[in-house]
């Protein structure tokens, strides 16, 4: 028997495998950097909860005033006009009304006054004729654009927290501040069906693991293509 020549390297096997690797490692990578940024922006929550509440005007100079606890006077905030916002809290359905207030800096931002379950159908009474000072304690989040997948508001119902939106149904003239206040005091006293309260902050932070899975792949490949490799190169055709 004549034992022939290696069968030759191959390079198309080797390309696709770089490339996957390539792949592999940059996603790792990029989860590594989301860890990162992950971990500042719960560091920054948390410090911030923790800060002295400070009135709405100062906490808008800061350089990041997300999730700052502030206060703020809303003149006849208890009977302003309000969209609703379809909503879930603690597992139940319901809605979460949003009004305008013209704080007496001057500036206009959204307030989220609170939520009110699906099987409640009473709502707070609109008065607009109302200039009753409403002395809100309340934390600064900011607002997320909607996605393009989500349905238009109808019936002064909406879907998402689309700031623009809601301030041209609610027929704000001027400049709305880009993010919202969260009412944790009650806005509407005589109306306890509606409890304020700011939603969770959704910091799932798994991004360690899907780290170490995509680098996991990444060292997997290269011991199978190793494997793969060595055997077609010692290969012989007797």
């Amino acid at each position: 028997m004549i034992a022939r020549a290696p069968k030759p390297f191959p390079w198309l096997l080797s390309l696709g495998a770089l490339i996957l690797l390539a792949i592999l490692v940059s996603l790792g990578v990029w989860q590594s950097q989301r860890l990162v940024w992950k971990e500042g922006l719960i560091r920054a929550a948390d410090s911030a909860a923790e800060a002295e509440v400070l009135p709405l005007a100062k906490a808008l100079l800061l350089d990041n005033p997300e999730f700052r606890q502030v206060l703020l006077t809303c003149p006849g905030l208890a009977k302003a006009p309000f969209v609703e916002l379809q909503s879930i809290l603690d597992g139940q359905s319901g809605t979460r009304l949003v009004s305008a207030c013209h704080e007496i800096s001057g500036r206009v931002i959204l307030v989220d006054r609170g939520f009110i379950p699906a099987e409640v159908s009473e709502r707070p009474a609109v008065d607009l004729d109302d200039t009753m000072p409403s002395v809100v304690h309340g934390v600064l989040r900011q607002v997320p654009a909607p996605s393009p997948l989500t349905p238009p508001p109808a019936n002064g119902r909406f879907y998402a927290r689309d700031t623009e939106a809601m301030a041209l149904a609610l027929k704000v003239e001027g400049r709305v501040e880009s993010l919202s206040v969260y009412a944790l005091s009650a806005v509407s006293p005589d109306f306890p069906t509606l409890v304020p309260g700011a939603p969770p902050v959704a910091f799932s932070n798994n991004h360690l693991g899907y780290a170490l899975t995509w680098f996991g792949l990444a060292i997997a490949l290269i011991v199978f293509y190793g494997v793969l490799l060595r055997r077609r190169l010692n290969a012989k055709d007797l």
